[in-house]
């Protein structure tokens, strides 16, 4: 293996403003390619974080102080390219740092491409990670096969790419106009699966199961999910009474639920008949689920509205 292949970053300086679980992770991995660290500040910290003739500023920061950030950034010389982490915020939320003046800024930047800026401030864009960050993940093996959103100017998103092509990751751009929702369908795949795992565990402390049966839900959840994983279609890995069109199974359900948790029946009727859609696209409704699909819409319309 060639040297640039073990370090296909070798020569870029960059330092990072937010040394929180997804900052410190992604400067592991930009180190672990060959990049050089210059400086780390947080949120209390920025004044002492200059950046002008590096080439990269990653910013990973909250996105309620992503404009600030940028703002306070933006008094001082700059990197060549600001890329930020946020997955609901385009490039446009640091547009402080596109039009700020760096007098310092390098005269070899590291990725050049058609049509790329050449006057003063950075070249701004966004590079986030589709992953969950529990906590710091310096390995760079985590991001093998992540998936980078990336948007911004032209040589921000050459950059984006190259970096997490150096990863061993996935980038395509996601477009201002998209971006909100495809964030939504992340926290879908994350939070919300792990929301719906709390109320399995919150049901099972109500019905006072023992601790085995809380491990043994977390398990059924691990192994629909690797189904998916292992198949790459979601829609196929659906299981339950909802999916094979169990009406009997389901209505006993839903009664149960109405006697001990009737604050969570429209969750579960909502759950149910999403499940139907969603098993839908893989093909017609068998006369099964198409009875119950009807009963669960019989329900909601009985049902005050949701909010």
């Amino acid at each position: 293996m060639s040297e640039a292949d073990r370090n296909p970053l070798a020569g870029l300086t960059f330092s990072l403003a937010g040394p929180g679980r997804v900052g410190t992770s992604l400067a592991a991995w930009l180190e672990a390619a060959g990049a050089e660290r210059v400086a780390v500040a947080g949120r209390r910290d920025l004044a002492r974080l200059t950046t002008g003739g590096q080439d990269l500023l990653l910013i990973a920061v909250p996105d309620p102080v992503l404009r600030d950030v940028a703002a306070e950034l933006a008094r001082r010389p700059q990197a060549a390219v600001v890329l930020h982490t946020s997955g609901s915020l385009d490039a446009s939320a640091v547009d402080p740092l596109r039009s700020a003046v760096d007098p310092f800024r390098s005269s070899c930047p590291p990725v050049k491409t058609a049509g790329s800026g050449s006057g003063p401030g950075s070249e701004v864009g966004s590079l986030h990670p589709l992953k969950a960050f529990p906590r710091p993940l310096p390995d760079p093996a985590e991001a093998r096969g992540v998936f980078f959103a990336v948007d911004g100017d032209p040589e921000a998103r050459a950059l984006a790419h190259r970096i997490a092509a150096a990863w061993g990751g996935t980038s395509a751009e996601v477009s201002p106009e998209v971006r909100p929702l495809y964030h939504f369908a992340a926290t879908l795949a994350a939070g919300g699966a792990v929301t719906i795992l709390a109320l399995a565990e919150d049901l099972a402390r109500r019905l006072a199961l023992p601790e085995a049966a809380v491990r043994g839900y977390i398990e059924l959840c691990r192994g629909a999910v690797a189904r998916a994983v292992e198949t790459g279609d979601p829609v196929a890995a659906l299981t339950g009474p909802a999916a094979r069109g169990d009406r009997a199974t389901v209505a006993g359900h839903l009664q149960a639920l109405a006697g001990l948790a009737p604050d969570k029946l429209p969750l579960a009727v909502l759950l149910a008949r999403e499940t139907l859609r969603q098993r839908e696209r893989a093909g017609a409704l068998s006369p099964e689920q198409e009875e119950l699909a009807a009963d669960l819409a019989a329900r909601l319309a009985d049902s005050p509205p949701i909010l």
